[in-house]
């Protein structure tokens, strides 16, 4: 039975000086911290997760802050530009925002539709399209209502050294759908209501090299562990070198490199953000994993203390 995922579970970047990064997803984008951990391979490191009010798949952004670490390039072999979606009529705000806190942004249009395309404040190609699908986020932060707040993820571009080779994986491996072609892209859709479009760079061009600023891995979503599982032969048997599966505490998760050399993940839905902290209080607190638990006062001096702040 061929599978399907129903898109994007989350996308994973390395960015700069932990404050800037929250500063810029919470006060200026509206997302909610939903947790603040560290990365289960390097404690030393943060790993802070955004999303919309309840931290639902399809909406989470995570980062790997390096302050003072060498600046990567984007280009074949990553995701290149990550997509936000919004409701129908929200564009003016944000361009209206944007200007607000001095963030250069261009208008473009593809596939029929408008984008708002910009940077991040460590350079990180992000944009926000109108659409129809996904729920309205409840959030309120400072002058962003749910009217005109982020949804979850539109999707992405990816930049693949061998587009043809992705193509393949997307379609016979996740089982995304191809629903068009223009201006050197293709364009393939999922089964969800967000994070459920992605669009390919069919013309290949220097390879990028990891660093600030560039994003590390696009992950899948499975259903639960039971679907994880099959997705793990399931990719395996279509040629994949599938890692084993790995317990990330709010997911768990396997990867492979496909032949474009983009890192994919696979992640579970559950159990989500709020099993060691209730949902009111997500991303209050430093949360560690067990093994790290008895690091806790030398980690805790260690990192760069953060705060989200209301910038309006």
């Amino acid at each position: 039975m061929k599978k399907q995922t129903s898109g994007i579970h989350h996308i994973t970047a390395i960015v700069g000086h932990p404050q800037e990064n929250v500063d810029f997803y919470a006060g200026v984008l509206g997302f909610r911290l939903v947790k603040k951990t560290v990365n289960f391979d390097d404690p030393g490191t943060y790993h802070l997760y955004f999303g919309n009010e309840g931290g639902k798949p399809g909406s989470i952004i995570t980062f790997f802050p390096w302050p003072n670490a060498y600046n990567g390039k984007i280009g074949d072999g990553q995701v290149g530009v990550t997509t936000y979606v919004v409701p129908i009529g929200a564009l003016d705000f944000w361009k209206n925002r944007l200007t607000k806190f001095n963030v250069d942004y261009a208008v473009l249009e593809r596939f029929g539709e408008t984008y708002l395309q910009f940077d991040d404040p460590h350079g990180l190609h992000l944009e926000i399209v109108e659409r129809n699908d996904g729920e309205l986020n409840p959030l309120e932060i400072g002058d962003i209502k749910k009217e005109v707040a982020i949804k979850g993820f539109g999707g992405a571009i990816l930049y693949s050294s061998r587009p043809e080779e992705t193509t393949n994986t997307l379609v016979e491996v996740l089982g995304l759908e191809v629903v068009g072609e223009e201006g050197g892209l293709k364009r393939f859709k999922a089964t969800g209501d967000i994070g459920n479009i992605i669009d390919l760079k069919m013309i290949t061009g220097t390879r990028g090299t990891m660093g600030v600023g560039t994003v590390h891995h696009i992950a899948w979503r499975a259903k639960d562990d039971v679907d994880h599982l099959e997705w793990q032969e399931y990719a395996m048997v279509h040629g994949q070198r599938v890692t084993e599966i790995k317990d990330r505490n709010y997911f768990n998760a396997i990867y492979f490199r496909e032949s474009g050399e983009i890192l994919f993940e696979i992640a579970t839905d559950p159990p989500g953000f709020a099993h060691d902290e209730t949902y009111e209080t997500m991303g209050s607190q430093l949360m560690l994993p067990p093994q790290y638990e008895q690091y806790r006062n030398r980690l805790e001096m260690s990192l760069i203390p953060i705060k989200v702040r209301t910038l309006d």
